[in-house]
Order: C-alpha cells, then structure tokens, then sequence
C-alpha cells in the first residue's frame, strides 16, 4: 500500500549515521542522497540496495517534531540477530531505548522485536515474525 515514508530531521548527518549504521543491520542501504552543506532540504533515501527509496529523511531545521504517541516505524528483519544488531546500533548512534530485543508473545508467537527512539523522537522497531 506504502510507496515510501519521510521522516523529517533535525540534523542531517547525525541522522544519516544513525540510519546507515541501523538499516544496514537489516539489509537496508542508502540508495541515494542530496546532501549540500549549509544548505536547506538535504533528504537521503533508504531501501533495498539497487532498488527505489522506502524510507527518506529530510532535513527540517525549523519545526521538526516527530509524530506522537501511538505512532511508529516497523521495518522487517531478516533474522532475529539482524533485530539484535539493529538495536545495538541505535544505541551507538544515539537512539535510545524503547524495548529491548526479545519475543513479543502477545503479537504471536515467534514475533521478536526491539524498540527504539532515533535522535528525533522517531519511534522505530525491527521484526522478525517467523521460526527460525
């Protein structure tokens, strides 16, 4: 249904090492960016490497919020040690933490996911929802 998602930003190039280090966790590459120092509207894309933009972040100097509560990103996992990685490496690179890797039993039961907030208030999550 989703052709891509943005996601705005408060600064670029903290967000685009925090994105590039947690998507790669899971398969995903920047596919293409617009980046002009000191200039407005800088955006990079993310998806499958070779392929279009799933995910952009653009930046948003003034008036960047993120949604609110109820709100968030899914991105599926090739594994359960991608989720694992993927959480490691938001923590690296300023996420915080939203809920650790583990089963979700009350969303099925080989659903496992971890939770994090990225350097924006950007809720995230990685899944992997089958048995290994």
């Amino acid at each position: 249904m989703l052709h891509h998602a943005s996601l705005g930003v408060s600064d670029i190039e903290r967000s685009a090492a925090f994105y590039d280090a947690t998507l790669a966790a899971l398969g995903y590459a920047r596919v293409w960016d617009d980046i002009r120092p000191g200039q407005t509207g800088q955006a990079i894309g993310y998806g499958n490497p070779g392929g279009g933009d799933k995910l952009a972040i653009k930046h948003r100097q003034d008036g960047q919020r993120a949604p609110g509560p109820g709100f968030h990103l899914a991105f599926a996992a090739p594994n359960r040690q991608a989720v694992d990685q993927f959480y490691a490496a938001a923590i690296a690179h300023g996420g915080s933490d939203n809920g650790r890797p583990g089963l979700r039993s009350h969303y099925g039961e080989h659903y496992y996911a971890a939770f994090v907030i990225d350097p924006d208030g950007h809720a995230l999550e990685a899944v992997f929802n089958s048995a290994e």
